[in-house]
């Protein structure tokens, strides 16, 4: 059983100011995601789906998935804010949509297989899908079987200011036991700090694992998170800015015995454009990865 790649793209348009400003990084103008794509196809997944703003469809349709047309399945679902469980309420005056979750369980339909979700705007690198979609095979699709990509802190960092990570704990099988938020993550003489809730340098290991949103499910995490977010509206629906967050359901099922969740080590080195100055540095990267033949250098 292939799985399928979920690429959560619904900030997209926001973000690049619109599709047709879409930041080409690669030599042919490739995108982030072609890169992901293209990666996916070679790990063995057998399908893509996008969660997107329907605001944007067409020109979604017409930029994006003419380029994979032949070269793996591709389906698209959107995501918005009043796309909730029947009779589940919600503030009116709220603008943003739910976050994360909230655009996973938009392809609940569309899901049978295990699958794996990513950000449409991270480099997760080849080994990384590779890594993910051998687990899922192996799955077979059993319940409760989840994974996500353990990514080396050492590996995440940004050149140009501090960056916020999950870091994460995990048990003597390599099982997540949980994530912590960390902020101000960043190299200072050497070694890798961040600041604790005091507020004090506290060093952390170039090897820890942390989470770079990159994880994989059997099918029927999809159930849980539909749950689960009927709880959530109750709880936070009359809130403006509350957002439904993998980690929360995932933290939960651990918790409760319904799931373990593998922590992969990849060797991948993450990088993606957290600050203006990261642009050039990611164009870099990319050409030294071609060079290296890790890719062509015309991907579609």
């Amino acid at each position: 059983m292939k799985p399928t790649l979920v690429v959560l793209a619904a900030g997209m348009g926001s973000r690049y100011g619109g599709l047709k400003q879409m930041d080409g990084l690669g030599p042919n103008n490739e995108t982030i995601m072609d890169y992901s794509v293209y990666d996916a196809i070679r790990a063995g997944f057998g399908k893509v789906v996008f969660i997107i703003r329907e605001d944007f469809a067409d020109d979604f349709r017409k930029l994006i998935l003419s380029k994979y047309e032949g070269k793996i399945a591709c389906d698209v679902c959107y995501q918005s804010i009043d796309k909730v469980p029947e009779g589940c309420t919600y503030n009116p005056e709220r603008k943003k949509p739910w976050g994360t979750n909230h655009a996973v369980l938009m392809a609940k339909d569309l899901l049978k297989e295990p699958f794996a979700v990513i950000n449409a705007d991270d480099f997760y690198g080849r080994e990384s899908f590779k890594i993910i979609a051998d687990f899922l095979i192996s799955t077979n699709n059993q319940p409760g079987h989840y994974c996500m990509a353990g990514y080396r802190v050492g590996n995440t960092l940004s050149d140009n200011g501090s960056v916020s990570r999950g870091v994460c704990s995990v048990d003597a099988e390599g099982n997540l036991t949980g994530v912590v938020e960390r902020t101000q993550i960043e190299e200072l003489g050497g070694k890798i700090m961040f600041k604790d809730e005091k507020g004090q340098d506290v060093e952390i290991a170039p090897s820890t694992p942390v989470s770079m949103n990159m994880w994989g499910f059997t099918s029927e995490y999809l159930e849980y998170t539909e749950q689960y977010f009927k709880k959530f509206l109750e709880e936070h629906g009359q809130e403006l800015k509350a957002e439904y967050y993998i980690p929360t359901v995932v933290n939960d099922l651990i918790n409760n015995g319904k799931a373990t969740c593998k922590v992969l080590d990849t060797p991948a080195k993450w990088f993606g454009v957290t600050y203006a100055e990261d642009r050039p540095q990611v164009v870099m990267k990319i050409n030294e990865l071609i060079h290296k033949g890790t890719y062509p250098n015309k991907l579609f």
